[in-house]
């Protein structure tokens, strides 16, 4: 594949929240431009954690430049950064990209047969459709357990 990255253009930044951030860093970055950058993004709410996971971020340093190839399109730089985050926003993938295409091959029994004769048990499939649903449900419930949180301090 080209990318392994994941593009939500759903993403409302309202209601998706965080449950985890990591920022990996690369080259001339110290510690406390790190932190002060972490300290930013909290106080300006440029991302919203959910409630039981306080602190959100994890910060990596690595003191080794970024490489460079010859042949790369990218530019040499002295330093940069990766943030990887975990947020609701991906349930919507699961449901509407993942689960809906598994569903319409399973049912029209697309590629069963080649995973039956490498071994594979035709429970299996309803199996992994079921590990699927439950972990739609559990990013889903993130979110209601965060609104049910500020509902009850609203009241």
């Amino acid at each position: 594949p080209k990318s392994f990255l994941v593009k939500l253009n759903d993403f409302d930044p309202e209601e998706d929240k965080f449950m985890a951030i990591s920022l990996n860093y690369r080259g001339d970055v110290k510690s406390k431009e790190a932190n002060a950058t972490v300290q930013w993004l909290k106080n300006n709410k440029k991302c919203t954690f959910v409630e039981w996971c306080p602190t959100g971020f994890k910060v990596g340093l690595n003191e080794v430049p970024p490489a460079v190839l010859p042949e790369d399109d990218i530019g040499a730089a002295v330093r940069n950064v990766v943030m990887i985050g975990n947020n609701t926003a991906i349930s919507r993938v699961f449901t509407n990209r993942v689960a809906k295409k598994y569903d319409l091959m399973y049912s029209q029994r697309a590629f069963v047969h080649w995973y039956v004769g490498e071994g594979m048990e035709e429970g299996e499939f309803a199996e992994a459709r079921e590990d699927l649903g439950f972990l739609e449900k559990d990013y889903l419930d993130v979110l209601s357990e965060q609104a049910t949180d500020e509902a009850e301090d609203e009241d």
